[in-house]
């Protein structure tokens, strides 16, 4: 689960840095480097930062909208290598994903578009299938479309606290935790250290849960208007449904990127509210071991982009 750098409003100089979890350890995506820091089986912490690759960079990632695709897109290809990488880490086997062939370059990008093709189906294209059996008896396209969206909900929420159940996951979803108290303890100009992150809650407003469950929202509304447009064959609602998405993520980073940035007014907790919820199911309370994993990406990730860390620049 994944956040992305914006202003901080109270700092304007400061960036904000966003991370992911992965297997055993955590992703911290920085201004122009980000670290993958893993707990190893013998438990040495494995810490390493790469720069960020161009291709997501650059002035459209300041352009609104467009900006919210680019970094769809990187967020889904630093995650997929991230976790392979710390899979590797994990396993106690040696690192030999520093610099990826383009075999293995190839092997992920289809593992990608594999996982998309799978997510597309089961949380945009099956409500739709599942609605157009109630259809007969719904007699409004208005009432179809909310039910739709309902059912959408249902899976993902269903789906995030299913996996919760495995042991494994609830690892992740821990490291997940740590990541986010440890972006709440630089954010609050606090030195890292065990005791501060321990005070920070594990939810985040700029969490990838909060983008994901916001997707699930504006695609309601912008679902609804299509059908209205295009009408109601099944081929045209079928497409409706998987041309737009870039678009809906695009309205959806935004709205997270204005809730991050308004996160004091109400209208900014408002539209934060949906997403800490749902991290209540994604996050959990870490461990002091993990905690340490999570300080040593932000730390890594800070140090690679020049950025003081607030143990020097405000302790």
């Amino acid at each position: 689960m994944s956040s992305q750098p914006l202003a901080n409003p109270s700092q304007p100089s400061r960036p904000l840095y966003g991370g992911q979890a992965v297997i055993e350890g955590v992703m911290i995506r920085g201004v122009r480097n980000y670290s993958l820091a893993v707990r190893r089986p013998d438990g040495d912490i494995f810490c390493t930062t790469e720069p960020v690759s161009t291709r997501f960079s650059g002035r459209m990632r300041r352009i609104p909208f467009l900006r919210g695709v680019l970094i769809l897109a990187e967020t889904l290809w630093l995650g997929m290598k991230s976790l392979q990488r710390s899979a590797i880490i994990a396993a106690g086997e040696e690192d030999t994903q520093g610099e990826q062939s383009s075999g293995s370059k190839w092997a992920m990008g289809a593992t990608m578009a594999i996982a998309l093709a799978l997510g597309i189906g089961i949380f945009l294209v099956l409500p739709l299938l599942a609605v157009r059996l109630l259809e007969p008896f719904v007699a409004s396209l208005l009432v179809s479309n909310l039910i739709e969206g309902i059912i959408r909900l249902v899976i993902l929420v269903g789906y995030v606290a299913g996996i919760s159940m495995m042991r494994d996951i609830r690892r992740v979803y821990a490291y997940h935790g740590a990541e986010h108290m440890a972006v709440h303890t630089y954010e609050a100009g606090q030195p890292l250290t065990v005791d501060n992150v321990r005070r920070h809650p594990t939810p985040h407003p700029r969490c990838g849960t909060a983008f994901l469950i916001t997707v699930a929202i504006v695609s309601v509304a912008a679902f609804a208007i299509l059908d209205a447009v295009l009408g109601t064959e099944l081929y045209w609602r079928v497409l409706s449904r998987i041309v737009p998405v870039p678009v809906v993520a695009a309205v959806s980073y935004e709205i997270i990127r204005f809730a991050g940035a308004h996160r004091g007014a109400w209208f900014g907790r408002v539209l934060s509210a949906p997403g800490l919820w749902l991290q209540r199911i994604t996050t959990r309370q870490p461990d002091e071991d993990q905690i340490e994993v999570a300080i040593a990406a932000m730390e890594a990730a800070l140090a690679a982009d020049g950025q003081p860390t607030p143990n020097h620049a405000d302790a």
